[in-house]
């Protein structure tokens, strides 16, 4: 099996084990508050992350160097978490995942004002097409925007921003303060809040919030392998093979199926997405390559970001 093919299945089995991932988050978003979840989730996922930070030789402190940046971030991950996981319990899974997939989008328009990246007019194009996608999808003036379309929105955004600043100080800050922050300030915050929001839970339900736990890991795992075998132009598209899990899941768990504007809205956000990728990989833009550093995950501080690890680095090949 060659690399780039090992990558292939690397990649698919992550965003498969994503795709359940966020079953298990919708299925107990239907009865609890997402601080809850995701306050559980950070304090079994703790474990499962210093596995990972033992393997940083990086010498220094746990300060900062970039602390308004890093200040940002975390606020950012807090957000993008608390966002995502309310939009999973409130919308069908295949729309909250086509509003998602806007955020390569708004990566590459966020790129310019904080990474000095240049957008050509092609790329520029593909993302103002991916927008109309967002809007198809969305059809405001069909139907009223409801607080999970909000939610996952202010997701995708958060999500954005927060990838673009990983990008901009990642080179120079510890593995370990970007991840550790952001999962930090989800236990202390939601902590605090946890008390208003609190109710008892079952010994399944505490299954579930396990199930969240170890599978962002797991399928974290699987994103390095992915990585390490293949080009990032071929991994990141695969991440919208997730689609497929939606609305797979969708109909088995939720009987939920995808209406015609969601599918043809979120096709175009797909390809405009893939087309924002290819034109990241090719030679002929510059070397920062925003999208293709975003891991394709949203960054909701519950766990592991493999990319700023150093476990993994975006593929130097060029597609001819």
């Amino acid at each position: 099996m060659s690399p780039n093919l090992r990558g292939v299945f690397y990649s698919l089995m992550s965003f498969g084990i994503f795709a359940t991932h966020d079953v298990a988050v919708k299925t107990l978003g239907g009865h609890y508050s997402p601080v809850q979840i995701i306050f559980f989730s950070v304090l079994l996922g703790f474990p499962l992350v210093t596995l990972l930070l033992i393997t940083d030789r990086s010498d220094g402190n746990l300060r900062p160097k970039h602390p308004w940046w890093s200040t940002l971030r975390t606020l950012c991950a807090v957000v993008t978490g608390l966002s995502a996981f309310y939009a999973f319990s409130a919308l069908p899974l295949a729309q909250t995942y086509a509003i998602l997939f806007a955020a390569p989008l708004l990566i590459t328009l966020l790129a310019i004002p904080i990474l000095g990246e240049r957008v050509g007019l092609r790329r520029g194009a593909a993302v103002l097409v991916g927008m109309i996608g967002v809007l198809i999808v969305l059809r405001p003036s069909v139907q009223p925007l409801e607080l999970g379309h909000l939610a996952a929105l202010a997701s995708a955004v958060f999500w954005a921003l927060s990838s673009v600043i990983a990008r901009k100080i990642g080179s120079d800050e510890r593995p370990a303060v970007l991840i550790l922050y952001p999962m930090l300030a989800n236990f202390v915050v939601l902590g605090i809040a946890l008390p208003f929001v609190y109710k008892p839970m079952p010994i399944e339900d505490m299954g579930l919030i396990a199930v969240i736990a170890s599978f962002g890991f797991v399928a974290t795992l699987f994103i390095i392998a992915a990585y390490r075998n293949a080009e990032a132009v071929i991994v990141a598209s695969m991440q919208y093979s997730q689609m497929l899990w939606a609305i797979f899941y969708g109909f088995l768990f939720f009987s939920e199926w995808p209406d015609n504007f969601t599918l043809v809205g979120a096709g175009v956000i797909m390809a405009s997405g893939v087309y924002i990728v290819m034109r990241e990989a090719s030679a002929k833009t510059s070397d920062l390559q925003p999208v293709l550093a975003s891991r394709a995950r949203p960054d909701t501080g519950t766990m592991v970001k493999s990319s700023l690890f150093g476990l993994i680095k975006p593929s130097q090949k060029k597609l001819p």
